[in-house]
């Protein structure tokens, strides 16, 4: 069968799972292959609730009226994460209100591992694993709205979440700068909304 949309959704979600460990290879911050585990299982079951929410709201459209607005929410959700792209600079500047966690994770991965200890302890892998849950959850919806395999998405990015974390880690040991990251949400969004599309019309 073709899974291309499922394959899209696992390598758009795990985008910001790269971005962080590659992040923490430059900062020389260890995690575990234990933890890469918990973070990838906890990141599974996130899109398992998130797609069985958005299967529970296709039931109340037609077929084809779900699949237009579920993809139609994966085009808006890109093209939102395209913009945040290019406002975060002008954000960062202008912004006088203290972050939350889940937000200064994402833009400040360094920041997970909370007593500086060069190493992520099982309290800050399941805080760093729910701010990257919890940022595909709308994707998730909107995915399983337009009929995704929900079992097939689920392990997939529970594979790739594994794989992602542990190659980024490898490329930021090896001196990746680090300005390269910030593109991996353009990347994302992109990549969202070619699933949107591709959802859509084929």
């Amino acid at each position: 069968m073709n899974y291309i949309g499922e394959l899209l959704f696992a390598l758009s979600a795990n985008l910001d799972n790269f971005t962080v460990s590659v992040t923490f290879g430059i900062r020389k911050i260890k995690i575990s292959f234990f933890n890469n585990i918990i973070i990838a299982v906890i990141s599974a079951l996130g899109t398992y609730l998130s797609m069985k929410f958005g299967h529970v709201i296709s039931r109340f459209f037609p077929l084809e009226i779900s699949n237009y607005i579920g993809s139609s929410i994966l085009i808006f959700i890109g093209l939102f994460i395209m913009k945040d792209f290019f406002k975060h600079d002008k954000k960062q500047k202008n912004d006088r209100t203290k972050p939350n966690k889940i937000n200064s994770i994402l833009n400040k991965p360094e920041t997970a591992d909370l007593d500086s200890s060069g190493s992520i302890d099982m309290k800050e892998t399941a805080l760093l694993a729910a701010a990257l849950t919890l940022n595909n959850f709308g994707f998730g919806i909107g995915s399983s709205i337009t009929g995704l395999n929900i079992y097939i998405t689920v392990f997939l990015t529970f594979v790739f979440s594994i794989i992602s974390m542990s190659i980024g880690n490898i490329v930021g040991k090896g001196f990746m700068p680090k300005t390269l990251c910030k593109f991996a949400s353009l990347i994302s969004g992109l990549i969202v909304i070619v699933l949107g599309l591709y959802e859509m019309f084929v």
